[in-house]
């Protein structure tokens, strides 16, 4: 039989699989992204169901990248990424020519060194080659084999395209999930996106296999019947037995045996070219395949024609594949094990992909071949951004150690250095318990300690951290590592009682980091400092050392953009949102520069821009930035980010508050999650009237922080509100106690220095524990409301509270004109909770705003009040007797009046004024 006859039939049993895929291409193509994972057994189809979906992502304008992920567990980190590269049409190739660290994954590029966050930084370049190129669909087969590294890149896109006209389509073999298998937890991450589409192939059914073997050719009812039946509604299994029937073989029973009855066949020479093939994987090169056969080149190419033509091996780009990966895998197991060793053995003499090697020389039993390979992969490995590949890599060569000659001197490198590596390359994938442990087992030198103190702070146990990082300092035996250790032990004393040891020890660091030229060092260091000042000095001297800080490249991204954070988030502390905003532009463009956009600080410095955005009274622009942090959240970071979106979505009473809340609700253990989420779950219960729940998730979030933390002030004052509304005085005492120890103490259990927003929350808490006893302070919260000049809504919400003191003082043009000033701002914001509150304060108070009051005539209250009801102008001047040109005019003045624009904004803007009931 000749060629393939996949490459033929015609798509039956899928039709409805298929609409599923193309309703994500089509949202893709109009700008709503999505990702598709199609699983399935072996043999049945998901290949042949991508093949349909890339022929019609062509044919409406898309381009393709696709890769295949191999059967070589961790070994060579992005395999499919490179694949995709190395096969892009001429347009995709010139773009991605334009980001290095893609380049770096082709075969024949040397992986120059990097700085720190290459993975981010290889995620952000490759997000932005999609944009680039878009509309694009990126195909990934056989997740089932992807290493560390492509699941990670498959997450971060699954979740990080939003709005781009980009499709990714992922298919993997459900029977290879066994139940620890690392794709599992992946895909069930994956699948509580509301991006993502999961597609589940099933055998066919009889008739639908009945139609499918049809179409390969003529067959008769016997052996369609036959064929049918044992095939299982597998497509696959049904081509093999059409292929044996037509060759006139007997049918064995499995796929195995059915699988090499067809190999064996063939020629001598053709069964070697297949055996050979079978040992480089799915796919190989021409070349390298000839040689390693060891037949004479015409012997070779005729071989390979004959497996060709019987459709076992199929030609791809400059080599060959094989058909389905169960062909491959067949083969590979038929044999023998002498054969096998020697044929890895060949392809080790021939490659010289690090991790390639390492594989054969592993499989052909060389094993200082492998842990020399093994060794230099992992340098690769973590070159190229690949953490969790160089630490797997480094962790073979560590195990064959003892096994092997010399091994320091095939490595490269000492036991202890290559342990070392590995350590890190552990925590830089993630695993910082790992890494501790790891680190723990080592000679106990001054780089190792100050790497097990740094990773110690990071799990927040500080007693073992300050340990450690003494020792580093002590053993220190150059200035650059006695600077690194400095430094961490000043950060892991920092929020512990020896914290007055900081700057002394933090300007060590600085001093010894400078003159030993370690500008990564001097940076941390200075970072440390200001950190220390502005608790204990105050933000100005802060604000000067993170300026200095931010002066010049440390040559470590990572804290280059710790610093451009830092520098911003003082300016905002400072209520200074101007400046803030340059720092954090300018930030965030290194951030996207760099592609490091989705890093920790690159992700910082835009949810502080948001905060920017928000404070400052941009509230258009903080929404638009809002509607990108998805509410189906799966994960810490995503919840934290999740909860930034409902400041906005509060503040405007969006209808997903509550969506949003119960995606958070799992996630509420965590700190940070839980002081954002229920801080703004209390204000929303508040809106609703509900203030025996605002009150419970206030004490929830006060209990989530550490006594002193300066976001209790704030929390507290909600709870003091909750009180007052439910006319209680129990319990106002406690809250007002903790934002005053907050205020005055901080963590630490010295005064601190709180910024312009610090001050203002902590004058709201006192305004509002005297709300709670029934003292309506006019003078008080004024200056809420002057505290809070830098901040449009939180001025607002401190001028709705005034009007009400006014009002109980008997001062009514006072109060009209705070309530005046509070809806001006609440207006132009579009916060509607707070609107809805202002209109019915002035309906219980019967007074118009300054602005309003007096400002229509007798007539043009009646027509308003008519075009509040919808009124046309015709049936106006019939209900007032008027002339319609009259009514006109009328209209024309009262929305001059009001400063609006339509009909419908003078009938808002009048019930908010009290003009209209």
């Amino acid at each position: 039989m000749n060629g393939s006859l996949a490459g033929r039939a015609s798509l039956v049993g899928r039709a409805a699989e298929l609409a599923r895929l193309v309703r994500v291409l089509e949202a893709a193509a109009s700008g709503t992204a999505g990702v598709a994972l199609v699983g399935g057994d072996a043999g049945i189809g998901k290949t042949r169901l991508a093949a349909e979906l890339v022929a019609e992502a062509r044919e409406r304008g898309f381009r393709v990248l696709a890769g295949q992920c191999a059967e070589l567990g961790d070994a060579l980190p992005y395999l499919p990424l490179a694949d995709a590269l190395r096969g892009a049409e001429p347009a995709v190739a010139t773009a991605a020519a334009a980001h290095p660290l893609l380049g770096q994954l082709l075969p024949g590029t040397e992986t120059a060194p990097q700085a720190s966050l290459t993975q981010q930084r290889l995620f952000g370049s490759l997000l932005g080659l999609l944009n680039e190129v878009q509309p694009v669909l990126f195909v990934i087969e056989d997740l089932h084999w992807a290493d560390r590294s492509t699941r990670d890149l498959l997450v971060f896109l699954s979740r990080m395209v939003q709005t781009e006209r980009v499709c990714v389509l992922g298919t993997y073999r459900t029977d290879d999930l066994h139940r620890r298998h690392p794709l599992r937890s992946v895909l069930a991450e994956l699948r509580r996106l509301p991006t993502v589409t999961d597609v589940e192939l099933g055998p066919l059914d009889t008739c639908e296999m009945s139609d499918y073997v049809s179409t390969f050719g003529t067959v008769n009812v016997r052996d369609l019947g036959l064929i049918v039946t044992r095939a299982e509604g597998n497509p696959f299994y049904a081509e093999e037995l059409f292929a044996a029937l037509t060759e006139g073989e007997d049918l064995p029973d499995g796929l195995a045996s059915l699988l090499m009855s067809r190999v064996e066949v063939l020629s001598p020479a053709g069964q070697q070219v297949l055996r050979a093939a079978a040992v480089a994987g799915r796919k190989v090169e021409d070349d390298l395949l000839c040689e390693v056969s060891g037949l004479p080149l015409a012997e070779f190419e005729e071989a390979v024609r004959e497996i060709v033509s019987r459709g076992l091996l199929r030609v791809h780009g400059r080599g060959y594949a094989f058909r389905h990966a169960l062909l491959q895998e067949a083969v590979y197991n038929d044999l023998l094990p002498g054969e096998r060793t020697r044929l890895h053995a060949a392809f080790a003499r021939l490659l010289t992909s690090p991790a390639e090697l390492a594989h054969h020389h592993l499989a052909g039993h060389d094993l200082a071949g492998a842990l020399a390979a093994s060794a230099e992969a992992g340098r690769q490995a973590e070159r190229l951004g690949a953490p969790a590949e160089a630490h797997s890599h480094y962790d073979r060569a560590l195990g064959l150690w003892a096994r092997v000659d010399n091994a320091a001197e095939l490595a490269g490198e000492s036991r202890e250095a290559l342990a070392f590596r590995s350590a890190v390359a552990t925590a830089d994938s993630g695993d910082n318990h790992r890494a501790i442990t790891a680190l723990r087992a080592q000679p106990q030198t001054s780089e190792v300690s100050e790497r097990l103190a740094y990773y110690l702070v990071e799990i927040d146990d500080l007693d073992a951290a300050v340990a450690a990082a003494e020792h580093a300092v002590r053993t220190a035996t150059d200035q650059v590592p006695l600077a690194r250790a400095l430094a961490t032990l000043a950060r892991a004393l920092l929020w512990t009682p020896r914290h007055a040891e900081v700057e002394e020890l933090a300007h060590r660091a600085l001093d010894t980091a400078r003159a030993a030229g370690a500008k990564d060092a001097a940076t941390n260091a200075q970072l440390i400092l200001a950190g220390y000042t502005e608790i204990h000095h105050g933000m100005a001297k802060a604000h000067d050392m993170v300026r200095l800080a931010t002066a010049e490249r440390s040559g470590d991204l990572a804290m280059d953009l710790r610093a451009r954070f830092h520098h911003a988030r003082i300016h905002y502390d400072q209520g200074l949102m101007a400046e803030a905003a340059e720092v954090a532009d300018a930030g965030i463009r290194l951030a996207y520069e760099t592609g490091l956009k989705w890093s920790i600080y690159g992700t910082e410095l835009r949810f502080l821009r948001f905060l920017i955005h928000y404070v400052s009274g941009d509230w258009d622009q903080a929404e638009a930035v809002a509607a990108g942090f998805g509410a189906r959240v799966g994960t810490i970071p995503e919840a934290i980010l999740s909860s930034f979106a409902l400041f906005m979505e509060v503040g405007r009473g969006r209808p997903a508050v509550e969506s949003r809340l119960e995606w958070l609700r799992p996630f509420w253990h965590d700190q940070l999650t839980a002081y954002m989420s229920r801080g703004m779950a209390a204000e929303q219960a508040l809106w609703q009237g509900d203030p025996s729940t605002a009150l419970d998730h206030v004490r929830a979030a006060l209990d989530a922080l550490l006594p002193g933390d300066a976001g209790a002030i704030r929390i507290a004052a909600i709870g003091l509100w909750a009180l007052s509304d439910l006319g209680t005085t129990e319990g106002s005492d406690e809250l007002l106690a903790a934002a005053r120890h907050a205020a005055e103490s901080g963590i630490v259990g010295e005064r601190v220095q709180l910024g312009p927003e610090g001050l203002a929350w902590a004058l709201r808490a006192e305004a509002e524990w005297h709300r709670v006893h029934g003292r309506l302070d006019p003078e008080l919260w004024r200056q809420v409301a002057e505290a809070f000049s830098f901040f449009p809504y939180e001025e607002a919400r401190a001028r709705w509270r005034l009007t009400e003191a006014l009002l109980a003082s008997g001062d009514r043009d006072a109060a009209a004109a705070a309530w005046s000033r509070a809806d001006e701002i609440a207006t132009r914001l579009r916060a509607e909770p707070l609107q809805r509150a202002l209109t019915e304060l002035a309906r219980r108070a019967r007074f118009t705003s300054g602005a309003s009051e007096n400002l229509l005539t007798a007539r043009e209250q009646e027509v308003l009040a008519l075009v509040a009801n919808g009124l046309t102008n015709k049936e106006i001047a019939a209900r007032l007797f008027i002339a319609q040109k009259t009514v006109s005019v009328h209209v024309s003045n009262i929305l001059a009046k009001l400063e609006v624009s339509t009909r419908t904004q003078a009938a808002a803007a009048a019930r908010r004024a009290g003009l209209i009931p």
